[in-house]
């Protein structure tokens, strides 16, 4: 061996092959590679599916909070003696019938008002043209500006052909609304119908000690999604025979359309719902007399400030209240996921979830200091409590007012 290492050569290699099983790959290698790859295949195929069916899954998700809000209603009418397909019909009938109603009637106001439009519309363009005239001194005559409007290659012939070469793909697109429209229906009909046998099929997968908490998540889903949209609904209703009334009063065209529209509105569209409510009316009204907007614009504003101190603190104190930033940020986080239907669903899905985070999370009190004082408690003796706040609240953990039994740490009251 040593002759070897004296002529260049390597060592001789080991009895048993040492050698050989350090070059060897280890077993496990194999193994983590195939592992690696399938999940790999798994994720693109999961990717396609989800692609593919996100239709599907959207239609399953908006039906499955329709359950949520129609099984209240249900359960109510199956307590009285109502078999639950029978009440399940009669919910169905009643939300298309209130759907048929307001459509109706926001069409008849749209369809209404674009004839007004195109009836009176030689007297617009009189209007526009004298403006003009008067205030930028040009030499408009109407009866030619009417003729550049009507001629044979005008914007008026060019967006009629364009509206006529659109028909067949607004009627199309029409058709498949209609089609996931009543595909909607029939699984939420079913979710609802069969709701007790559809819960039972669910927990025969769950173990038994886990049953119980799925249980009771469904019916904190179904209380607090029902809750809250029926909570909106009183609301919008009482807000749209409020409008109704005294836009009827005032005078104003298609009053009972636009308390519709006001009522739903206001009350579904957070935060900004009331503004986007209120520009219809103002903006109806404004085409007949400024002073008539201005009374509707007044209507709107006094109902707000009623329905702020009155009704929505007493329809609102036993369901869910959502603070207007997290309803506004979940609007805007739905709608950018899922497009208008997740707008909608954004608020029912944020009442759901403030709900089992109430129920399943633990809350704790909370110290007094000043910086954890309710605005209506900051009273004259503000700057003591601040000072004694720094020496000792903040040091042991405790208030800086415990002696005072008006100043007690309350527990924060659990929506």
């Amino acid at each position: 061996m040593a002759d070897d290492l004296l002529d260049g050569g390597s060592p001789a290699p080991a009895p048993g092959g040492g050698a050989d099983e350090r070059d060897r790959m280890p077993r496990w290698v194999p193994r983590a590679i195939a592992l690696f790859l399938g999940g790999v295949v798994v994720l693109v195929v999961f990717q396609w599916l989800l692609v593919r069916l996100q239709g599907l899954l959207l239609d399953l998700l908006v039906a499955l909070f329709l359950s949520f809000a129609l099984e209240p209603a249900v359960n109510w009418l199956q307590d009285r003696g109502w078999r639950r397909g029978l009440a399940t019909g009669a919910a169905f009938v009643g939300l298309a019938a209130f759907g048929a109603v307001f459509l109706g009637a926001i069409g008849a106001v749209v369809v209404d008002q674009v004839s007004q439009f195109i009836d009176e519309s030689d007297e617009y363009a009189a209007r526009v043209a004298n403006l003009v005239n008067e205030r930028f001194g040009a030499n408009i005559s109407v009866e030619q500006l009417q003729q550049e409007l009507t001629r044979d290659d005008g914007p008026v012939r060019g967006f009629a052909e364009r509206l006529a070469g659109n028909a067949v793909g607004v009627a199309t697109g029409s058709l498949v609304v209609l089609f996931r429209v009543l595909s909607i229906g029939l699984f939420t009909f079913y979710l609802v119908a069969d709701g007790p046998r559809f819960r039972r099929t669910i927990c025969s997968f769950v173990p038994p000690a886990r049953q119980r908490t799925v249980l009771e998540t469904w019916e904190i889903a179904i209380d607090k999604t029902g809750g809250y949209l029926y909570s909106r609904a009183l609301l919008a209703l009482l807000s749209a025979v409020f409008h109704w009334v005294a836009f009827e009063l005032v005078g104003v065209s298609y009053a009972l359309a636009l308390g519709l529209f006001v009522g739903l509105i206001s009350q579904f569209v957070p935060t900004i719902g009331t503004y986007l409510a209120g520009s219809l009316p103002v903006l109806v009204a404004l085409a007949n007399d400024p002073v008539e907007a201005l009374w509707v614009l007044g209507i709107i504003v006094v109902y707000q400030q009623i329905e702020n101190y009155l009704f929505a603190p007493r329809i609102t104190a036993r369901t869910m209240a959502l603070h207007p930033a997290v309803a506004f940020a979940t609007v805007i986080a739905g709608a950018a996921l899922f497009g208008g239907i997740g707008a909608l669903l954004a608020l029912p899905a944020a009442a759901v979830c403030q709900a089992l985070g109430s129920t399943y999370v633990a809350r704790h009190e909370v110290i007094e200091t000043p910086m954890t004082a309710e605005p209506s408690r900051r009273d004259g003796r503000g700057g003591a409590r601040r000072r004694s706040g720094r020496g000792s609240g903040l040091a042991d953990g405790s208030s800086s007012q415990a002696g005072d039994p008006t100043t007690r740490p309350e527990p924060p009251a659990l929506s």
